[in-house]
C-alpha cells in the first residue's frame, strides 16, 4: 500500500485526537486505584457499551472472521455467534449482581463469596495466571495480527512493526487509567467501524468482484452453501462442530475473556465501573447488540470478496512475495484486500487498524494490571500503603505486561500449541461460574477442583496428541466438560462451606434470587431477593431474538432475499418492543434503591 501525504495527515490527526483524553484525564487517574482501575465507579451505560465493543474489535478479529469464511462460509461464524447466549445471560442475570457486589476487580469477588485459605489461594493464583501469563498470550496474538497486516501493507518486519506500534498504548494505558481508556475507545470505535465499512465498499469494487450482486452471484455459483446463515446439515460432522456444539455446550462451558459465563475479566471491570446497576445492565446490553448485530457483515463481505480476488493462499503469496512464509494463511486475505483502498481512505484504514489495536491492548494492560496490583501486590505483598503508591505500581506493571507480550509475540511461531492448551484448560468450569452466584454450597474447593481437573484433562489430551493419539476436538471438549463438571459438583455436594456467616454477609450485600439460597434465607430469616428470574429469562430470550434477528435481516437484505429479510426484520422489531417492556420491569425494582459503594470486606481488611 502506498500512502500519500493526505493519508499520513489523516493517520497523524487521528492519533493526536485520541491522545487528548490521556492529557485531560491523567491527573484524575492518578488520584487512587478506584479511579485508575474502575473510573471512580461513574461510567455511564453508553460509554461502557462502546468501550467494550471497541475492546473486542481488535486487529486480529477481522482476520479471524476472514479465515472462518474462507474455510467454510458465513455459517462458520457460529463458533463465536453462539457466545451471544453467554453475553445476554451476563446482561440479565449477572450485571446487577456484579455492580451490587462493590468489589474493585472480579478476583476480589473470591474473598467476598468464599472464605479461608482456599479463597485467598484462588484469588492469588488467578491474579498471576490471568493478569500476567494468560494476558501475555492474548496481547501477543493481537501483536501478531498487527505484524501480519503491516507485513502485507508496508513490508515491515515483526521488529519494525512492534517497535513503532507498542510504545503508544504503553504510554497511554500507564497514564490515563480506565477513564482514559474508555473515552478513547469511543473515538477509536468510530474510526474502526467507519474504516471497516469503507473496506467493504472498496472490496466490492475490486477487480472481478462485480459489486454486491456480482459477489453473491459468484459465491452462489462456486460455493452453494456459503451464504446460508446455518450450516449444511448433510455434512453432519461440520454442522456438529460449528453449530450444534457451540449452541448446546460451548457457550456455557468455555471460559474466554470477553465471553465468560457469568461475566468476568474486562467485562466485569466495566460493570464494576458503572455508576449504577442500570448502567451496568444497559452498557453490557449495548455491547452485545453492537458486537453481534452491527459489526459482522462488513468483515464478511470483505472475506467473501477475497475468495474471488485471491481464491487460494498461493494467490496471496504471488501478490505479496515479500511476506514471510510463516505469516501466510487465509487470515491475511483481509489485509490483502485493503490495497484496493484509494488515497485518503487508505490513511483512514491505517488509522482504523491502529485504533483497533490500541483499544484492545490498552484495555488488556489496564485489566491485567488491576489483577497484579490490587489482587496480588496490594492484597498479599504490600498491604496498607497509600493510594498513590499503588497507582505508581500500576503504571510500572503496565510496562512489564506490555513488554512481556512483545516477547511472547516472537515465540508464537513455536508456542501456538501452548496457547491452544491455555484456551482448553478452562473447559468445563463455565457452569460453576454461572451457578456460584445462585447456589450457596459452591465454595473455593469447588473452583479449585474445577481448575485442577480441567487442567489435567487438557494436559492428558495434549500429551496424547504428541504421542500420535490425537482426539477429535469435539470429543475432547465433551469429555473435558463432562468430567470436570462431575468433579466439581461432587466436591460441592460432599463438602459444603463451613463459614455460613460469610455467606450471609454475601447474601445481604448482593441479594441473589432463586431457590439456591433458600436454606440460608430460612435459617437466618433473610429477606427474599427483589430480582425477578422470570423477567430476566424473558429479557434473555427476547434479546436473543432481537439481536439475531437484526444480524440475519441485515444479511438477507444485502443478498436481496426479500422474504427472509422481511421475516427476520419483523422478528427483531417485535422482540425489541417486548425487550423494552421487560427492561422497564427490571429497572422498576431499582427505583429509589441506594447504590452499593465499594467498601473493603472484613476478610480484605
Amino acid at each position: 500500500m502506498h500512502l500519500t501525504a493526505l493519508d499520513w495527515w489523516i493517520v497523524v490527526l487521528s492519533l493526536g485526537v485520541t491522545f487528548v483524553p490521556a492529557i485531560v484525564l491523567a491527573r484524575r487517574a492518578g488520584r487512587n486505584t478506584s479511579e485508575f482501575f474502575a473510573a471512580g465507579r461513574q461510567a455511564p451505560w453508553w460509554l461502557i457499551g462502546i468501550s467494550l465493543v471497541a475492546t473486542t474489535f481488535s486487529t486480529d478479529t477481522p482476520n479471524l472472521v476472514t479465515n472462518i469464511v474462507r474455510e467454510g462460509g458465513v455459517a462458520g461464524n457460529w463458533v463465536w455467534w453462539s457466545f451471544l447466549l453467554t453475553g445476554l445471560a451476563t446482561v440479565f442475570f449477572y450485571a446487577r449482581l456484579w455492580r451490587r457486589s462493590g468489589v474493585l476487580t472480579d478476583l476480589e469477588f473470591y474473598e467476598l463469596r468464599y472464605s479461608g485459605a482456599g479463597a485467598r489461594a484462588v484469588r492469588g493464583f488467578r491474579a498471576v495466571y490471568l493478569g500476567l501469563l494468560f494476558n501475555w498470550f492474548i496481547i501477543a496474538t493481537v501483536n501478531l495480527a498487527l505484524t501480519k497486516i503491516c507485513g502485507i501493507l508496508f513490508g515491515w518486519t515483526n521488529v519494525e512493526t512492534l517497535a513503532i506500534a507498542v510504545c503508544v498504548p504503553i504510554v497511554f494505558a500507564a497514564t490515563a487509567g480506565l477513564w482514559g481508556v474508555m473515552v478513547t475507545d469511543t473515538i477509536q470505535f468510530l474510526i474502526t467501524m467507519s474504516s471497516a465499512i469503507a473496506a467493504a465498499y472498496f472490496a466490492l469494487r475490486a477487480p472481478h468482484v462485480g459489486g454486491l450482486s456480482g459477489l453473491f452471484a459468484q459465491i452462489r455459483a462456486l460455493h452453494p452453501h456459503w451464504l446460508s446463515f446455518f450450516p449444511n446439515f448433510n455434512d453432519w460432522p461440520t454442522a456438529l462442530a460449528i453449530f450444534v456444539i457451540p449452541l448446546t455446550v460451548q457457550w456455557w462451558s468455555v471460559w474466554y475473556p470477553g465471553a465468560e459465563p457469568g461475566g468476568g475479566s474486562y467485562v466485569a471491570q466495566r460493570m464494576l465501573a458503572a455508576r449504577s446497576e442500570r448502567d451496568a445492565m444497559g452498557g453490557t446490553l449495548a455491547f452485545q447488540a453492537m458486537h453481534y448485530a452491527l459489526r459482522p457483515w462488513p468483515w464478511i463481505i470483505v472475506a467473501l470478496a477475497s475468495t474471488i480476488v485471491y481464491p487460494t493462499v498461493h494467490d496471496i503469496a504471488v501478490r505479496f512475495p515479500h511476506l514471510q512464509p510463516a505469516l501466510l494463511g487465509n487470515d491475511v486475505a483481509y489485509p490483502a484486500m485493503l490495497v484496493f483502498l484509494p488515497a485518503g481512505f487508505a490513511g483512514f484504514m491505517v488509522a482504523g487498524i491502529f485504533a483497533a489495536y490500541r483499544s484492545t491492548i490498552e484495555t488488556h494492560l489496564n485489566w491485567g494490571t488491576s489483577y497484579l496490583v490490587h489482587d496480588l501486590y496490594r492484597r498479599f505483598m504490600a498491604p496498607g500503603r497509600d493510594e498513590r503508591h499503588y497507582v505508581i505500581a500500576g503504571r510500572l506493571v503496565t510496562v512489564l505486561i506490555a513488554l512481556g507480550g512483545v516477547g511472547v509475540t516472537f515465540l508464537l511461531g513455536t508456542a501456538r500449541q501452548g496457547f491452544d492448551l491455555l484456551l482448553s484448560i478452562g473447559a468445563g468450569t463455565g457452569l460453576l461460574y454461572l451457578l456460584r452466584w445462585f447456589w450457596w454450597r459452591i465454595d473455593a474447593a469447588s473452583e479449585i477442583a474445577a481448575m485442577v481437573v480441567s487442567f489435567l484433562i487438557a494436559i492428558a489430551f495434549f500429551i496424547a496428541g504428541k504421542l500420535g493419539y490425537a482426539v477429535d476436538p469435539t470429543t475432547s471438549l465433551l469429555i473435558g466438560v463432562g468430567v470436570t463438571t462431575l468433579a466439581w459438583l461432587g466436591i460441592t455436594i460432599l463438602f459444603p462451606p463451613k463459614d455460613e456467616a460469610g455467606l450471609v454477609a454475601f447474601y445481604r450485600r448482593v441479594h441473589p434470587p432463586g431457590p439456591g439460597w433458600k436454606y440460608l434465607r430460612e435459617r437466618y430469616h433473610l429477606p427474599d431477593s427483589q430480582d425477578s428470574p422470570a423477567a430476566a429469562l424473558a429479557g434473555w430470550v427476547l434479546g436473543l431474538a432481537a439481536i439475531y434477528g437484526v444480524l440475519f435481516a441485515t444479511g438477507a437484505w444485502l443478498q436481496a432475499a426479500w422474504l427472509p429479510a422481511c421475516v427476520w426484520s419483523v422478528v427483531s422489531i417485535a422482540a425489541a418492543l417486548g425487550l423494552v417492556v421487560v427492561m422497564r420491569r427490571l429497572w422498576a425494582g431499582d427505583e429509589g434503591a441506594a447504590e452499593t459503594e465499594r467498601q473493603p470486606s472484613a476478610r480484605e481488611s
